[in-house]
C-alpha cells in the first residue's frame, strides 16, 4: 500500500534526533570509561593516547552542539544525515586507532555505524558506509603494517608488523565482508520494517476513511432519496406547463433553464446515491488484462485527451479476478480521467497490472501532475469535495464505494509538483 501522509523527511528527522541522542550518550560512556580506566592502570592523566581520546570525547560534543543549533535550519534532510554519518565513519576508525588499531577491539563500531545506517538511508546509504569503513580500516591496518602508522595503546608484539601479511589479510577480509554482510542483512531489516509500517498506516487510513464514508453514506441517502422524488415532480410539472401554456420567448427561456438545473441536481443524486449505495453487481469471472487494454484503449480515442496525454502499458497478462465488469469498467474510466485532468497541457499516464503475494491483483495508474499536499490528499475521498474548477467531487467516493463492496481498496500516493499514483488492490480469484 502506498500512502504519503506521513513525509518521509518527517521520519528521517525524527530518527535523527535519536541518532544524535544516541551519540552524545554514547560520547558520555567513552568519557567515563576512559576515566575509570585511567583510575584502574594507573595511567598519567597527559600520556599521548588519552590525550587523543580526549580529544575524540570533546570533538565528539562540539559537533553533536552543532548539530543541534542547525539541525532546524536545514533544508536537505538525507545529505545532512549522511554527512554526519560520513563523520561518524571517521572518528570509529580514530577510536580504533587510538585503542590499538589492528589488535583494538572496537572494530565492531563500524558494524553499529552500518546498522544505524541502514535504519537511516536503507540499502543505497548502508551499503556507501560499508564501502567506506572497508576502505578506511583497510588503509589504517595497510599503514600500520607497513610502519607508516603507529597505533596507541598497544604491545609491538601486538601490533600487524608481529604478524605475517597473509594473516593481516585474512582478518581485514573478514572485517570487509562482515561489514557488507551486516550492511545487506540489516537494510533488509529496515526495508521490510518500512513497508510494513507504509502498510499499517495506509491499512489505518482506509479504516478510518471507511468509517467516515459509511456515516456520511447513511445519513446522505436517506436525503438524497427525499430529493429525487419532489425533482422528478418538479420537473415533470414544468415540463407540462411547458407545453400547455403559450409562453413568451423571456418565460420560455427561463422554464428551459429550470428544466436544465433540475436535470443536474437529478443526476447529482443519482451519482451520490450511487456512492451511498452501489447497485447489486453481477459477479463474474474477468481476464483482467483484457478489460483493463480495453478502457484505455476506449480512454484514448476521446478527443479530449487524445491528443496531449500518451499512454505507458506494463501489464501482466492471465490474472483474473472476480468481479462486475462494469464496475470495473467504471472504476478505471474514473481513475484514468482523473488521472488526465491532474495534467496541464501534456504529459504521460503509467499503467501496471502485477500480482502481489498471491492476495491481491495490483492496478497502479501514475501521472506526471501536479501532485496533492497531504492536506488535499486528506479529503479527496470525502464526497462533494474538488480541486478542480468543474465537477461534482464524487468520482474518487464512488470508486471508493464501489471497491469497498468487493473486499477491495484503492490507495493513493502523491507529492506536489511530483505526480501522482493510485494503487487498485483487488482481490485475488
Amino acid at each position: 500500500m502506498k500512502s504519503s501522509i506521513i513525509a518521509p523527511e518527517s521520519d528521517l528527522l525524527y530518527k535523527l534526533k535519536w541518532l544524535m541522542f544516541a551519540r552524545v550518550l554514547f560520547t558520555t560512556l567513552l568519557l567515563s570509561s576512559t576515566i575509570i580506566l585511567q583510575l584502574n592502570e594507573k595511567i598519567p592523566p597527559l600520556a599521548k593516547s588519552l590525550l587523543v581520546l580526549y580529544g575524540i570525547i570533546i570533538g565528539i560534543f562540539l559537533l553533536s552542539v552543532q548539530y543541534t543549533l542547525i539541525f532546524n535550519r536545514v533544508k536537505q534532510v538525507i545529505k545532512f544525515t549522511y554527512i554526519q554519518i560520513y563523520i561518524d565513519t571517521f572518528i570509529v576508525t580514530l577510536i580504533i586507532f587510538v585503542t590499538g588499531s589492528f589488535a583494538s577491539i572496537f572494530s565492531f563500531l563500524y558494524l553499529v555505524v552500518i546498522i544505524y545506517t541502514s535504519m537511516l538511508l536503507f540499502r543505497k546509504g548502508s551499503m556507501i558506509m560499508a564501502a567506506l569503513c572497508c576502505l578506511q580500516y583497510g588503509i589504517m591496518i595497510d599503514l600500520e603494517y607497513y610502519g607508516v602508522l603507529k597505533p596507541f595503546m598497544v604491545q609491538e608484539s601486538m601490533i600487524s608488523t608481529g604478524y605475517a601479511w597473509s594473516h593481516v589479510i585474512y582478518k581485514i577480509m573478514i572485517t570487509m565482508v562482515a561489514c557488507f554482510a551486516v550492511a545487506f542483512l540489516s537494510s533488509l531489516l529496515a526495508e521490510q520494517a518500512r513497508m510494513t509500517k507504509k502498510e499499517l498506516s495506509a491499512l489505518e487510513q482506509h479504516v478510518k476513511r471507511v468509517e467516515k464514508m459509511a456515516a456520511i453514506g447513511e445519513m446522505g441517502a436517506g436525503l438524497a432519496h427525499e430529493i429525487k422524488n419532489p425533482l422528478a415532480s418538479l420537473a415533470g410539472s414544468i415540463q407540462l406547463l411547458k407545453n400547455d401554456i403559450n409562453s413568451s420567448p423571456d418565460q420560455d427561456k427561463l422554464m428551459q433553464i429550470i428544466l436544465r438545473e433540475a436535470d443536474r441536481l437529478s443526476t447529482l443524486v443519482s451519482n451520490f446515491l450511487l456512492f451511498a449505495k452501489p447497485p447489486a453487481s453481477r459477479v463474474e469471472s474477468i481476464v483482467l488484462d483484457k478489460v483493463l487494454i480495453e478502457t484505455i484503449e476506449l480512454f484514448e480515442k476521446d478527443n479530449t485527451y487524445t491528443r496531449r496525454i500518451s499512454i505507458n502499458k506494463q501489464i501482466s497478462s492471465g490474472i483474473r479476478i472476480e468481479m462486475d465488469p462494469v464496475h470495473l469498467r467504471q472504476v478505471l474510466w474514473n481513475l484514468l480521467i482523473n488521472a488526465a485532468e491532474a495534467i496541464e497541457g501534456s504529459g504521460s499516464i503509467d499503467v501496471k497490472l502485477y500480482s502481489k503475494n498471491n492476495k491481491y491483483t495490483c492496478i497502479e495508474i501514475t501521472d506526471n501532475g501536479s501532485g496533492m499536499s497531504n492536506e488535499i490528499m486528506k479529503s479527496i475521498f470525502d464526497p462533494f469535495f474538488t480541486t478542480k474548477k468543474s465537477g461534482t467531487g464524487l468520482g474518487l467516493s464512488i470508486v471508493h464505494s464501489i471497491l469497498e463492496s468487493y473486499d477491495s481498496r484503492l490507495d493513493v500516493e502523491s507529492r506536489e509538483n511530483s505526480g501522482t499514483t493510485f494503487t487498485l488492490k483487488l482481490m485475488a480469484s
